[in-house]
């Protein structure tokens, strides 16, 4: 299963933060873009309020991983997501975070109810 594609760039994390919705839960924010073209492209951060390089590295790492199981392989176009760690997502048991993501991305509108 492969990875849904990268935002990478600065301004591509701006602009879904100025311009989408946003949906919290207790291990992760979700800011979501509709109605861009292409396909569905994520992006991944964590801020220094968490921890050290590790932890925000390892919360980076699970949040990854849970985008790739839910959005490897049926991704809906047009979107731009960014996944924001909390202070729950390296600690968080890895079924609940991915609960929590998938949450998210319905109330977000992203993936169907």
């Amino acid at each position: 299963m492969a990875s849904p594609p990268r935002l990478k760039r600065r301004r591509e994390f701006l602009r879904v933060a100025g311009k989408g919705s946003r949906a919290a839960r207790p291990s992760l924010v979700l800011q979501a873009l509709p109605g861009t073209a292409g396909p569905l492209r994520v992006g991944f951060t964590a801020t220094k309020k968490l921890g050290n390089a590790v932890v925000r590295n390892r919360a980076k790492r699970r949040l990854r991983e849970a985008a790739r199981l839910t959005l490897g392989r049926d991704a809906p176009e047009g979107w731009d997501l960014v996944l924001i760690g909390r202070d729950g997502t390296a600690g968080r048991r890895f079924a609940l975070l991915l609960a929590d993501l998938r949450g998210a991305l319905r109330q977000a509108g992203v993936l169907k109810p």
